[in-house]
Order: structure tokens, then sequence, then C-alpha cells
């Protein structure tokens, strides 16, 4: 059956891949709009011929953001950068992207639009990219004031940027650093039921105009999270802690790195929690029992052990 077109911007990414999986089953007809629509044509297999069009539509191109979501019943925004590289900005991306998408949207028709935004999204925040997850939050909701608004925590799973990363690192070195202590709180949501809590919401009319955050069923510090890390991959490694300040001083120089290990607005963003925010409206709220990490980081993980999944219980 279906279920009519809806327009994915940021598609080819963690979460959007596993969501065109979700919503091609469906049937949903899926324009998947990025900046490089080569990139994305792994996608196609995931639905019927036709079903998956990748599209190019930067984020920064009025012109091909309307494009994309002409005719669409639904859109969908999980475009974001961690750090900053050429037009990449975030108040480009993050606040000027997402309000031209919203606006678009609206002028399109589309009957459902969801932002993905982000736990900490705040205009007080010491971290730029908080600061301009917040002011995106504003543009989208004075252009599409129905917009369903999710923020999630952290977000695990097979293609994570959080697990794997320190993964490798755990292969590599022998430290693992624990930026001001290891003692920043986080909520892991698994990217199953992020795409989960999307597709209720392009679904459900009664979630019009809400905001939800998004995390696990369990609130963990970075060292906890580390140590949970280690275990799973059967490797001993020193876990020592760098004081915000020398994190900073650090992220001077490895910010201008390609692909950059840290930046200080990373480390901005550590000095605050990154967990559900009391009496906020979250899963549950969506009918989503939210997922333990426990249950899902075995399942990805085995392949940083040392070897593999045939290694044995003892530690390396």
């Amino acid at each position: 059956m279906n279920a009519g077109v809806i327009t994915i911007f940021g598609g080819s990414g963690f979460i959007g891949r596993h969501l065109v999986r979700r919503l091609a089953r469906q049937g949903w007809v899926i324009r998947v709009a990025v900046r490089h629509p080569a990139a994305a044509n792994f996608l196609k297999p995931l639905g019927d011929v036709g079903q998956i069009v990748p599209i190019r539509a930067p984020v920064q191109d009025e012109a091909a953001v309307r494009a994309a979501v002409a005719g669409a019943r639904a859109v969908v925004n999980l475009v974001g950068v961690l750090y900053e590289r050429g037009r990449q900005r975030f108040d480009e991306v993050h606040v000027r992207g997402a309000g031209r998408i919203a606006a678009a949207a609206a002028a399109a028709g589309a009957g459902r639009l969801v932002h993905v935004s982000a736990i900490g999204a705040d205009p007080a925040a010491p971290a730029a990219y908080a600061r301009s997850k917040a002011a995106g939050e504003v543009a989208v909701r004075a252009a599409f004031p129905d917009a369903v608004i999710l923020r999630p925590s952290i977000v695990f799973g097979p293609e994570d940027d959080f697990f794997n990363r320190f993964a490798v690192m755990a292969r590599l070195s022998p430290v693992l650093p624990l930026i001001g202590g290891g003692r920043t709180r986080f909520q892991p949501v698994y990217v199953g039921d992020v795409d989960d809590a999307i597709a209720r919401c392009v679904a459900s009319p009664r979630v019009a105009g809400r905001l939800f955050e998004l995390g696990g069923p369990r609130v963990y510090t970075f060292r906890e999270l580390m140590e949970i890390l280690l275990r799973e991959i059967r490797r001993r490694r020193l876990l020592v802690p760098v004081p915000f300040a020398l994190a900073e001083a650090i992220a001077i120089f490895t910010e201008w790195l390609p692909e950059p290990p840290l930046t200080r607005d990373q480390v901005r963003l550590l000095r605050r929690d990154n967990v559900v925010a009391d009496g906020a409206a979250g899963l549950v709220d969506l009918g989503i029992q939210p997922t333990a990490l426990e249950v899902i980081i075995p399942t990805y993980l085995e392949r940083y052990r040392p070897h593999g999944r045939f290694t044995l219980a003892r530690v390396a």
C-alpha cells in the first residue's frame, strides 16, 4: 500500500538509514534529500524499485529544498553537524537550514513535519552546537507551528559515532580519556527506538506541535559507559581523567584535523549532562518501551575484541 510521499533530509546518515528501511516497509515513497545523492544509492535496495529516491537538496539551497518537499505528505529533518567545516556551519545548518525546510514544508502543504534536535538544546548553553539547536527549534516553530520536535540523547546502534569511535580508540591506545573526570551523565537511546518515535510522529496527528525528549531506560556517567565498552570488547585500558581546561587546550590543535576527534565546542558540550529533563514527554508517551543499552551493543561491538567473535572471556 502506498502511504504517500515522504521527504527525509539527511536520510543517508546513521538514524536516516534505519528510518528509510522502516518507512519503506510501511509503504511510503521516500525522497532521501542529501548533499551527494550518489552516496545514498545504497538505500535503494531497502525498498521496491523506484520507492526510494535519493535527490540533491543541500539545506543551504532554498530552491532545492522546495523541490525536495513538493507534493510530500510528510517531511523529516535529520540534518546536523558535530563540527564546523566550510559551508557546514552550525547556524547555517541547524538554524537557517532547519527554518528553510520548515518554511518549504508549510508552503508545500505537508501535513507532518518531524524535526530532530538534541537534548541540551538551550539558548544559554556554553556550547555553540547546543545554542544553534535551540535556535533551530525556534525557527522551525515559527514556520511550521505543528512540527513535532524530538530531542534524543546520544544515539547508539550498529553505525553509531560514539561506541564505535571509542572502541577503535581502545583497540589502538592503552588509555582512554575521561574529559572532566568522566562525570558527565548520558541517557543513551537506541536508534531503533528513535526511528520508531519518528515513524509514530509522522503517523499520528495527536502529537502535532509537541516536543519529546528521547532517552533510554538508564542514566550512565561517561566513565560507566567506557567501563561497559571495555567489558564488552574484552580489553583492559587505563581510564585517565582529563580536566575540562586541559581538554580545551588539546582541542585547539585537534579541531583542525579533517575529522577532528575533539573540538573545544564538544568539550563545552560535555560540561552539561545529556539526560531527559524532569517532567519531559518521552518514548513512553509515544507508546515505546526504551531498549536497554546492554541488550544491543553486544550485537555490533564484538568485532573490536582481540579475536573478534571468537574471543574468550579472558580480557586482553
